[in-house]
């Protein structure tokens, strides 16, 4: 079943950057707008179970003391995912294994994106601690897509995705530690752009980490307004090490040096997939790109450096579980991926010195790799996206595991490298879902993708849901 909230209100079908607009011109009021946002939330959620946490009267409260123009998003509703603080609510992270508290303050990235001016109406979902790339919480339940409510809403990021996609919200926070902006993206008909590592202010937990994988940023329906976003966000937090990405409107003119590859990171794109995306390199060329078929750069212990640095981070959360949460933290109302995972890590701790050196590397690999090529095309995923159900976490961790690798094939390696990369809603499978299309560039080149993308975006209009 497909569902959506688009309708003749407040918010009608404007991405942020025309309800932004509105706004200012006074055509809507920002409380309209957030009450216009509510309404379409109770119609849709009950399908897609997309809130971890909703605060309407407090987005009602702040809606009325916005200044509409006192800054570029003011009154433009929003959703922040609920693995960052934002004051006055709790951070739950995907899990039931404690009782949450209410944040004292906002963590960094919050404070960063809630400075743009817009107005958050809750948190958003997510899969447990954000491990696994679909959202099915034995007990919290599933996040579907509004595509098809049989079918998972995506990687950590769901709900967000899933709420701009169904129309509550025309932009909401994502973020990335193994593909969890590209893959809601990807499924859910977005535009999903995980930024070059350090770009955005980032909460304290996921700048200590020994190898910073995880990027915060946005899911959006446009274009425009991933770059709009990316605008705004540098005025606030500037990034001295980075070039700046900038105001950017149209599609660039330089024609490009396109990497194709449809292998994947040991597991590759199946027959329908790899099709989609060799249509999608056929357009690239009809535009006047060079288009050449080459394999990422990694060795052959990739994946399973990645797994074992993944599982490194779940050992983490659960060691952290105690101090943290206090007498209310229950390890066994862990999911089997989070506990599988740190048992993977446990098991394998000997190894993890070599593992983070190996990952390392990969940044000088990827840097010689852009330096032949401008841009990488994959597929976002593998294959179509699963039913609600193949990737249910009271499975085994072996058959879990086995079923991901299937399917997350292709974005773990900006992950690593630190690089930027966004997924396009530029194709449709057999049975009518989106498919995204991924592309990847040298650190620091988000505005070569923007670019790249507004001019696909313009050859290829993205398919609408409400159509």
């Amino acid at each position: 079943m497909r569902v959506h909230s688009f309708t003749d209100d407040a918010l009608g079908d404007l991405d942020a950057v025309g309800l932004a607009e509105h706004l200012r011109a006074g055509k809507v009021s920002p409380l309209e707008v957030v009450d216009a946002a509510v309404a379409r939330l109770g119609t849709v959620d009950d399908h897609l179970n997309a809130m971890a946490y909703t605060a309407v009267q407090r987005a009602r409260s702040e809606a009325r003391s916005v200044q509409p123009g006192s800054s570029f998003f003011a009154g433009v509703p929003t959703l922040v995912k609920d693995n960052v603080d934002v004051a006055g609510m709790p951070t739950r992270s995907g899990t039931d294994a404690w009782e949450p508290r209410p944040m004292r303050k906002d963590g960094d990235f919050a404070a960063m994106y809630l400075a743009t001016g817009m107005v958050a109406l809750g948190k958003s979902q997510l899969s447990e601690y954000g491990f696994s790339a679909s959202a099915e919480h034995p007990r919290l339940g599933a996040v579907r897509t509004p595509w098809s409510t049989e079918h998972s809403a995506g990687a950590s990021s769901s709900g967000s995705a899933a709420l701009v996609a169904a129309g509550v919200v025309p932009i909401a926070h994502a973020n990335d530690g193994g593909g969890s902006i590209r893959i809601p993206a990807a499924v859910n008909g977005l535009v999903g752009l995980k930024p070059t590592r350090g770009r955005l202010a980032q909460d304290k937990v996921f700048r200590d980490m020994p190898i910073r994988i995880v990027s915060d940023g946005v899911v959006t329906r446009s274009v425009r307004d991933t770059a709009a976003f990316y605008r705004e966000a540098e005025r606030i937090h500037r990034t001295l090490e980075l070039p700046p990405i900038g105001d950017l409107t149209r599609p660039g003119k330089r024609r490009l040096r396109i990497a194709l590859n449809t292998s994947g990171v040991g597991r590759g794109a199946d027959a329908a997939t790899k099709a989609l995306t060799e249509q999608t390199a056929a357009l690239l060329e009809d535009l006047g790109h060079t288009v050449t078929e080459s394999d990422v750069p990694v060795g052959p212990s990739f994946a399973d450096d990645f797994l074992l640095y993944w599982a490194l981070l779940a050992q983490a959360m659960l060691a952290m579980g105690r101090p943290a949460h206090g007498r209310t933290w229950d390890r066994s109302r862990h999911d089997n991926l989070t506990l599988g995972l740190a048992r993977h890590a446990r098991r394998n701790l000997h190894r993890v010195p070599g593992a983070i050196t190996r990952l390392k590397r990969a940044a000088a690999q990827a840097e010689l790799y852009y330096e032949r090529y401008d841009v990488a095309l994959t597929p976002t995923l593998a294959t179509e996206t699963p039913k609600i159900g193949h990737l249910d976490p009271t499975q085994s961790f072996d058959v879990i595991m086995d079923k991901l690798l299937d399917w997350v094939a292709f974005t773990p390696w900006q992950n690593v490298t630190g690089a930027p990369a966004i997924s396009l809603p530029l194709a449709t499978t057999a049975g009518g879902l989106p498919q995204g299309m991924m592309f990847g560039a040298a650190p620091g080149h988000e505005a070569l993708l923007i670019e790249l993308a507004y001019e696909l975006e313009e050859a290829r209009p993205f398919a609408r849901i409400q159509a």
